[in-house]
């Protein structure tokens, strides 16, 4: 049944409020909002049953974007993912599956749909404790303390009237209602680029959804971070070193420094990964694959292992890196292929989403993110949007010494959670 007042309150906004998860921001100019009633109801860590195997499919899901993304793009460079954006935006999607698509999603996606949203209710609102205005990531200092925001909302065709139960859940595990807007005219992409634009501080300037006759419904996901290292560089100690590339080996600007007590070694099946926190929040997992292996071809199960390392203590070895300082702009990277491999390939073909409209039957019909890393002796920026359309003192007794200098990855990931934020592929850091 579609929206019914007073049941579910109808704004029509000029300049209204537009649904988002992270905060109430200004609306473009002629969308419509449509939001239940109900209540939105927090959850807590502790009560989010299926939270491991939620954390474990992000982690999947990012391997694969990874791996799959480039793959289709015909990247031989570098890829930078999000792997919780575009899990967020395929859980909003999920909230209107049925039948066999719904079963598809809980698989792909680690958890059943209630627990699911439970989860992803849970996650958010740990990492929201960081919220802040994106446009101080954009900025030429670091903010002191760090900066995680999170925004979501959907966009319906103004054809199109939502069902009351997919209301329901938005307000309920999201937190946000819908927005309505002639997807099919062109002004479409305005409405959809100004609120990439806002939602990312300018760090991602458009959308990468095409207004089409054809479309239905848009699923917009935007995160960004900027955050300062525990431990930073010097520098005065970054210079010009050689990278071995897949290509060749190139030169790229290195920045070189010791942990103190503050980052942490762990070595497995050849895999090497050194957990670097920034000033509280949030880690970053380094991780240089053995010789001549893709960064992209990790198993999940080392992964894991890699990235529950114990904190650094300060009995342990004095840890030296040296790491290629990277600015990796936003590059569209096709999710498609990764929603295959995924077994959400129905998706893109005949989906069952009649939770969310009966007027029509709706199939993916893009499916894409853009994800921007920034990582220098200061600490790290990164972003990510992702769109669907539908048509870690006393003098230790070792060092331990390791050059990133051949293809890595790098992961950024929420403490207290392990749950990861982005993921990058690094294979030529002279490449943006």
């Amino acid at each position: 049944m579609g929206i019914q007042l007073p049941e579910l309150i109808r704004i029509a906004t000029a300049t209204g409020a537009a649904v988002v998860l992270a905060a109430c921001s200004a609306a473009p100019t002629g969308t419509t909002q449509y939001r239940s009633e109900i209540a939105y109801e927090p959850v807590s860590l502790g009560s989010a049953l299926e939270l491991p195997g939620v954390i474990a499919a992000n982690d999947a899901l990012g391997l694969t974007m990874l791996r799959t993304g480039g793959e289709a793009a015909g990247w031989e460079g570098n890829t930078v993912v999000s792997p919780f954006s575009a899990y967020v935006a395929l859980s909003m999607l999920a909230a209107g599956a049925r039948g066999g698509t719904a079963s598809a999603f809980d698989s792909a996606l680690g958890a059943p749909a209630e627990a699911r949203a439970d989860a992803v209710a849970a996650l958010r609102g740990a990492l929201l404790e960081y919220d802040g205005d994106p446009a101080l990531a954009a900025q030429d200092e670091l903010p002191e303390t760090p900066l995680l925001h999170l925004a979501d909302r959907v966009v319906l065709d103004d054809q199109l009237v939502p069902e009351d139960a997919y209301l329901d859940m938005l307000a309920r595990r999201f937190d946000a209602g819908i927005e309505t807007v002639d997807l099919g005219d062109q002004a479409a992409k305005q409405v959809l680029d100004e609120w990439v634009d806002r939602e990312t501080g300018g760090l991602v300037p458009e959308s990468a959804i095409e207004p089409d006759p054809d479309l239905r419904l848009v699923l917009q996901d935007a995160m960004v971070l900027a955050a300062r290292w525990l431990q930073p560089f010097d520098p005065g100690l970054t210079g010009e070193s050689p990278f071995e590339a897949p290509g060749g080996t190139v030169s790229v600007e290195t920045m070189r420094g010791s942990s103190g007590w503050a980052w942490t070694v762990t070595e497995m099946g050849g895999w090497t990964s050194v957990r670097m926190p920034y000033v509280e929040g949030f880690v970053a997992d380094l991780v240089l694959p053995p010789e001549g292996t893709d960064p992209s071809g990790a198993d999940p199960a080392t992964l894991a292992r890699l990235w529950t390392a114990e904190p650094a203590t300060p009995d342990g070895p004095l840890v030296v890196v040296s790491l290629p300082v990277l600015d990796l702009s936003a590059r569209m990277l096709d999710l498609t292929p990764a929603l295959k491999e995924l077994g959400l390939g129905e998706l893109l073909d005949s989906p069952d989403l009649s939770g969310i409209t009966t007027a029509e039957e709706l199939y993916v019909s893009q499916a894409v993110q853009q994800a921007l890393l920034k990582l220098h002796e200061e600490g790290t920026v990164a972003a990510a949007v992702t769109e669907i359309g539908v048509a870690g003192s006393a003098a230790p007794t070792e060092i331990v010494e390791v050059n990133f200098d051949r293809p890595f990855l790098v992961r950024v990931a929420h403490a207290d959670t392990n749950l990861t934020l982005f993921l990058a592929a690094i294979r030529d850091p002279s490449l943006g």
